[in-house]
Order: C-alpha cells, then sequence, then structure tokens
C-alpha cells in the first residue's frame, strides 16, 4: 500500500501540472479614487451654479475589472475572450445598471490574417482616438475625446446602433470586428446588428479605421455610421496624431459627428484637441491638454465649451501611482444653461492602482 501512494501522486499530478501549462483565463483591473472638489459644476461634473466636494472614482483612469484568456491552437492560430465590467469605487456598485460586463464581453479567434472578435465592444471612433487622446484616456466620464469624439455620452436622448442607452454609442451589441495588422499599418472593420424585428437595418452600425506606427508617430482615423430604431442616422468621424520624442509626447485630434435627431432636427459636434506629456523623471509625468467642443443644432445658435486639464503622476511602482488634477472649463453662448455659471473648475488629488 506504501508503495501504491507515490504511483498516485504521480499520476494525479499529471493532468494538475497540464492545466498548468496551458493557463486560465487572467484577472486584471483598475481601482481609482481620489478626493474631488468642484466649483461651477455638480459631482458628476454637469454644470452648475454650486460647488461639490466628494469622493470620486475613475478620474486618472476608469476602474474596472475583468477576465481575458488567449489559447494556442497551433498553425499559429489562437483563440480569445474578454469580460469586463466598470466599477463605481466610491460606493462599491458596477457603472452599469443594466449590463454587468458592460465594457467588453467578445470572443474570438486570430491568426498570420488578422483577428475577429464577436460580442459588446467599443466602435472604431473609440480605438481610433485611444492612442492619440491628448491626455491618455484619462477622466473618461469628462474627456472630450471620449465624450463627444467617441459618442460616449453624446447627449442626444436617442439611441443610436445597438447600445441599450439613448446617452452614447462608445460600445456596441451585437457586434463583429475585424483587426488585421500589416507592418505599421492596422486596418479595422465593425459591423453591429440592430436585431429589430422586421428590420435588418434598424439600430445597425457599420465602420471601417486605419492607423499607422512608425518613428515615433501614430496617425489614426476612422469613420463610423449608425442609426436608430426608425431609421434616423449618426455619421461620425475622427483623425489624430501623437509623436513621441524621448520624455516627450505630443498629441493631437479632430472629430466631428452629425446626426439626425428627429425627421426635421439634426445636431452636429465637433471636437478639437491637443496636448502634450512630459516624463520629467522615470516617476513623474505631467501632461496639459486643451479641447474644443463646438455643437450646432436645429433651431438653435451655435454653442459649446473649452477645457483645460492638467495632470501630474507620481509612480510609487510599476502598478501603483498617485495623481493630483486641474480643470478648467469655460461655457460658451449658454452651453451650460441659464442658471449655472459660465465658468467651470475642478481639482482631484487620488490613487490609482493596476492589478
Amino acid at each position: 500500500m506504501t508503495r501504491l501512494i507515490p504511483v498516485l501522486v504521480a499520476a494525479l499530478s499529471v493532468p494538475a501540472f497540464a492545466f498548468a501549462q496551458q493557463g486560465g483565463p487572467t484577472v486584471y483591473g483598475i481601482v481609482d479614487a481620489g478626493v474631488r472638489h468642484t466649483s461651477g459644476m455638480t459631482s458628476a461634473n454637469a454644470p452648475a451654479a454650486a460647488s461639490a466636494t466628494g469622493l470620486a472614482s475613475g478620474v486618472d483612469n476608469t476602474s474596472r475589472i475583468g477576465f481575458r484568456s488567449r489559447e494556442d491552437l497551433g498553425d499559429g492560430m489562437y483563440a480569445l475572450f474578454n469580460l469586463e465590467t466598470g466599477l463605481n469605487v466610491d460606493t462599491g456598485s458596477t457603472a452599469n445598471v443594466t449590463k454587468f460586463f458592460d465594457r467588453a464581453a467578445i470572443v474570438g479567434v486570430g491568426g498570420s490574417w488578422g483577428q475577429v472578435t464577436l460580442g459588446r465592444q467599443t466602435n472604431l471612433l473609440a480605438d481610433a482616438v485611444s492612442p492619440v487622446d491628448a491626455v491618455g484616456m484619462r477622466f473618461a466620464a469628462f474627456n472630450p475625446n471620449i465624450v463627444t469624439a467617441a459618442l460616449s455620452n453624446h447627449g442626444l436622448g436617442v439611441e443610436y446602433g445597438a447600445t441599450g442607452s439613448s446617452s452614447g454609442s462608445y460600445r456596441l451589441d451585437n457586434s463583429f470586428k475585424y483587426t488585421g495588422f500589416f507592418g505599421p499599418v492596422t486596418a479595422r472593420a465593425m459591423y453591429s446588428v440592430g436585431e429589430n424585428a422586421g428590420s435588418t437595418a434598424a439600430q445597425h452600425s457599420a465602420g471601417a479605421g486605419l492607423a499607422y506606427t512608425a518613428g515615433g508617430w501614430v496617425i489614426s482615423g476612422a469613420f463610423q455610421r449608425f442609426t436608430t430604431a426608425a431609421d434616423l442616422p449618426l455619421r461620425a468621424a475622427t483623425l489624430g496624431a501623437a509623436y513621441q520624442s524621448g520624455s516627450v509626447r505630443l498629441a493631437v485630434n479632430t472629430a466631428r459627428s452629425h446626426a439626425q435627431t428627429s425627421a426635421a432636427a439634426r445636431t452636429g459636434q465637433r471636437t478639437h484637441s491637443a496636448g502634450a506629456t512630459w516624463s520629467a523623471t522615470n516617476t513623474i509625468d505631467f501632461t496639459a491638454a486643451w479641447y474644443r467642443v463646438e455643437r450646432e443644432r436645429t433651431g438653435a445658435r451655435e454653442d459649446g465649451y473649452s477645457r483645460t486639464m492638467l495632470f501630474a503622476e507620481y509612480k510609487f511602482s510599476r502598478r501603483t501611482k498617485l495623481y493630483a488634477e486641474l480643470d478648467r472649463t469655460r461655457w460658451r453662448a449658454g452651453y451650460q444653461g441659464g442658471a449655472a455659471k459660465s465658468r467651470a473648475t475642478g481639482i482631484s488629488s487620488g490613487i490609482a492602482h493596476t492589478f
């Protein structure tokens, strides 16, 4: 009997070792929390007449938790999946109350020919803006390139594309995305099915994008079209560039969208941005950025706002950093509404940990 025990242990260890070699899903995420004080804005950063102070989540980067895995299928092929949900660290709740995996829910395959993913995923405008945003996609709920250029919160009150929301089209349900890598060029194409009974066109979305990366340069752009259940169109495009030279990164971007919100009403929005990041040391980064949003609506005068954002980061380690943020917003032509101040200021300080 005693001789059988080592044999059984060795036999049982083989499947366990094989499983460990294959690997399981990776758990990852970001936990970001800080104190934020605003003047002329609410705690949700909407225009207001008063001031507010509170605990904020996701100023430096959106808090989240996710699961992902990639399996080698042989002959250069692989399979992958990614599930990710946004978190509100200040309340412990999920960022989206109707969709648990609101940030990503995809499965796909890839190889030398490229990669195809299916599920809920970012639109091509978001993919194009990401490498050329002036502040590196920080402060997603407040960043005009994310909010307006990439349609995270277009403010149109109509659901464009299969999103499950009337406020934004940053991520699309029922979508197919192809990504191809051809040397320095990355090509993308996307199609999202509306899944409305009796209509294949209602709430669908389609787009294409290109990016070029070489010699410190990134040039990135995309176009995408969305429709409502009533087949009202929204067309949007973005184009930007970033350049890294030593410890300095420069970035510019311009974007435009044009939406038909009813049979007789239209809204057009333009977003322009420019900024720079200086890595003063291996542990300290400074970023300054300027944004301008311009809006045109049927029967209303043109309005908008300009916004300046400053970030300073101190990296304790590869995964943990302290940050400080200052922003100034100037509303134009009554964009903020009659009761709110024409200018708003915010200041934030917090800690972000990546795992």
